[in-house]
């Protein structure tokens, strides 16, 4: 006996003009890219993609950050007729055996680097009659990595596959060929990275590893054509202006001892004149040390935890005072240990019920709880933007607060595009907190730019490295 078709689904939301434009693009083709900016709505027209070819298709495997894996759920309950029943998020019980037979599986990214249950899962439910889409595609832009390579690998076998990102391009073109290749390797028309680098990428020939320029981006951009739909909020959307503001604070006598301890500790590390990765990784982490003293903390060479007074702290309640009052917020802290400083001082301020946290430390169900409690409840959200910067809707919120930045633009515009986005329609505020540390100053710089404070640093660092180290000494200590 023939067993009877399922009843396809319906969409319950209308596409905006921009969402049919692209889907009227892509339709044609079995793969596709949705370079879409933040907040433009790049889930609903994916759904109609989705949607539309349901009859070529079993079910469709999305692929998105762990911490985005219930905004999607949400998101596909939001603009379709699908219940509950028709979804399958992974979590720690799925396996080759549990796995059900539904519409749509939702797989966290982070998981295809490291858990052997979910790749032979998500290798059983992958054949031709699957769409697959890798939602925040910049998490396989990496050409080498483990998990570019294994999703790319089991995705060859669906007859459709499609990316969706608000930035492809964060670190140049170089981010473009794993996109591609996932897609299809004749997009681009190259058989390896090597292949890629060659035709377009312009090495330094003093400092190995770096990249000092592009070439023949006309042949890429015409490559891809044809399978890419790109536009901006300011294209399609009729959202109200961004403003900012900044608040500066010093540091305690306690922090500034720890401040220069730390550089000079640093300082005598030879890898800050070594080559390639050593120098890279030996940067990262005097800024990160820096920046952990800044917020109030320092992690020492056993593992403890030492904690400093901190005027940031006093200055962020001095800010939260400023603001009108049963307003929601949205507080970004950099590290955990940061954020469970805020959240205390909100406690004592504010009472517990006003206080929502959103970071790594918490299960996926309780991070989402607080999310929610907050959007019913308003009160404050305090978010590390590791764990919360990507996917979620937070335009109940007008007012964000940056204890910490990133070191990365791209983090801190993927932040911001939270409130500014479908649904907002009030001017949305981000206040900045800085301290008179050298290495505020440079992440402040880095951002205004667009940059990234690491590498606009690193930069800094080879230029002079070779000729004198004292002159790296001296660009070290000034910050």
């Amino acid at each position: 006996m023939t067993q009877a078709a399922p009843v396809p689904w319906t969409a319950r939301t209308t596409l905006l003009p921009h969402q049919a434009e692209a889907v009227a693009k892509l339709l044609p083709a079995r793969v596709g890219a949705l370079f879409m900016e933040m907040g433009t709505g790049k889930t609903r027209t994916t759904a109609e993609l989705v949607r539309l070819r349901q009859g070529k298709i079993d079910h469709c495997v999305w692929f998105c950050p762990v911490a985005l894996k219930e905004t999607i759920r949400r998101e596909v309950l939001k603009h379709t007729s699908c219940t509950e029943d028709d979804i399958h998020v992974f979590d720690d019980r799925t396996s080759e055996g549990t796995v059900p037979a539904v519409r749509w599986y939702i797989v966290g990214i982070e998981s295809m680097s490291s858990s052997a249950r979910v790749i032979f899962t998500v290798r059983r439910l992958i054949s031709e009659r699957s769409l697959v889409v890798v939602d925040e595609s910049g998490y396989i832009k990496g050409a080498r990595s483990r998990r570019t390579e294994r999703i790319t690998l089991l995705a060859r076998e669906a007859r459709y596959r499609l990316i969706l990102t608000g930035t492809p391009l964060s670190q140049g073109i170089v981010d473009l060929f794993a996109q591609m290749r996932f897609l299809s390797p004749k997009i681009l028309g190259y058989r390896s990275f090597h292949q890629f680098c060659t035709n377009h990428i312009v090495w330094s020939e003093r400092f190995p590893g770096m990249i000092e320029g592009e070439k023949n981006r006309a042949y890429l951009a015409e490559r891809i054509r044809p399978y890419v739909y790109q536009v901006t909020k300011d294209e399609c959307l009729d959202l109200p202006d961004k403003l900012f503001a900044s608040r500066y604070c010093t540091l305690t006598d306690a922090q500034a001892v720890a401040y220069a301890e730390a550089k000079e500790r640093h300082l005598c590390e030879e890898y800050l004149f070594e080559d390639g990765w050593a120098r890279s990784l030996a940067i990262f982490r005097l800024f990160t040390a820096l920046q952990r003293i800044v917020c109030g903390h320092q992690r020492r060479a056993d593992g403890s935890i030492a904690s400093y007074p901190s005027r940031r702290l006093d200055l962020l309640l001095t800010v939260l005072r400023e603001l009108p009052a049963g307003e929601p917020v949205v507080i970004w802290a950099k590290y955990r240990l940061s954020a469970a400083d805020i959240a205390a001082a909100l406690i004592d301020e504010y009472g517990p019920v006003m206080v929502h946290q959103y970071h790594g430390g918490l299960s996926d169900g309780s991070r989402q709880a607080n999310l929610d409690d907050w959007r019913t409840h308003s009160g404050y959200l305090v978010a590390t933007q590791a764990c919360g910067g990507h996917g979620h809707d937070m335009t109940a919120a007008r007012f964000a607060v940056y204890y910490a930045n990133g070191f990365k633009y791209s983090e801190r515009q993927q932040t911001e595009d939270r409130m500014h986005r479908i649904g907002q329609t009030r001017e949305p505020t981000y206040i900045d907190i800085w301290s008179s540390a050298g290495i505020d100053a440079r992440v402040d710089k880095a951002l205004t730019r667009k940059g990234n404070a690491v590498a606009a640093f690193r930069q800094e660092v080879e230029k002079v490295r070779r000729t004198n180290k004292d002159r790296v000494r001296r660009l070290i200590s000034s910050l």
